[in-house]
């Protein structure tokens, strides 16, 4: 009489057990820092009303093969919106490095890069783990003026990928992007900043609320983390906010 009462919670347990596998998400999460992505721009304030990305701008996560800024990620809509005056980087004629950001690591398959259509860049990672910074030296010849490149992360054991498009000025001329004046929104619960807790170091064990400085300017933790060499604060707003 007790053994189907057993076999019943092994059922439960294994399809408990296997929703959650399902259900859990990619441990990976990264953006291009440099040129300055456009959720590198909405984090650093410098496009406004940028909704949620502002705060999440290594979370542009979907599913591989997609050629959209905001990875078909209607949280991120806003990354798609070619009205709101995204900034364009001078990155001088011929080839331009791509700064990413990896605020958490993980086995990479390759890396892509896009200008309308026509893939300008590949990088094959073959499934090796990443750096906390990955940096690519990508030829733009045959391109000039304002173009819009698109960065992708492949994940290799998974079916999803980090998108991140970065607006560019290749070659001379002015640069035609519309000057963008953001608007701050009051914080609903102001506090006072947290006292500073010296200069940010590699290798600290930073917890939210702490707050250090860096170049001269003040910076409060926004995640708990331990700092390592390419998480500076100015390069990672997701870990960092400026005061």
């Amino acid at each position: 009489m007790r053994r189907p009462l057993v076999l019943s919670f092994l059922t439960v347990a294994a399809v408990v057990g296997s929703a959650l596998v399902v259900a859990s998400p990619a441990q990976a999460h990264g953006y291009v820092s440099s040129p300055p992505s456009r959720q590198a721009l909405c984090a650093q304030g410098r496009v406004a009303n940028c909704g949620e990305i502002r705060w999440e701008p290594q979370s542009v996560e979907g599913p591989k093969g997609l050629r959209s800024c905001s990875g078909g990620n209607s949280r991120f809509a806003q990354l798609d919106d070619e009205s709101k005056g995204w900034p364009a980087t001078s990155v001088g004629g011929g080839s331009a490095t791509f700064s990413w950001v990896l605020t958490a690591r993980h086995a990479t398959s390759t890396w892509e890069y896009y200008i309308g259509s026509q893939r300008i860049a590949l990088f094959n990672d073959g499934g090796r783990q990443p750096g906390a910074t990955v940096t690519h030296q990508v030829n733009l010849g045959g391109y000039t003026g304002r173009q819009k490149v698109l960065a992708i992360w492949n994940i290799a054991d998974t079916a999803n990928a980090f998108y991140a498009c970065v607006d560019v000025q290749i070659g001379g001329g002015p640069n035609p992007t519309p000057t963008v004046t953001p608007t701050s929104t009051p914080d609903p619960n102001p506090t006072s900043p947290p006292p500073t807790g010296g200069t940010w170091s590699a290798g600290t064990a930073y917890q939210v609320g702490s707050a250090v400085t860096y170049g001269g300017t003040t910076y409060r933790c926004r995640q708990a983390h331990t700092a390592i060499p390419g998480w500076e604060p100015p390069n990672v707003p997701s870990l960092w906010q400026q005061l």
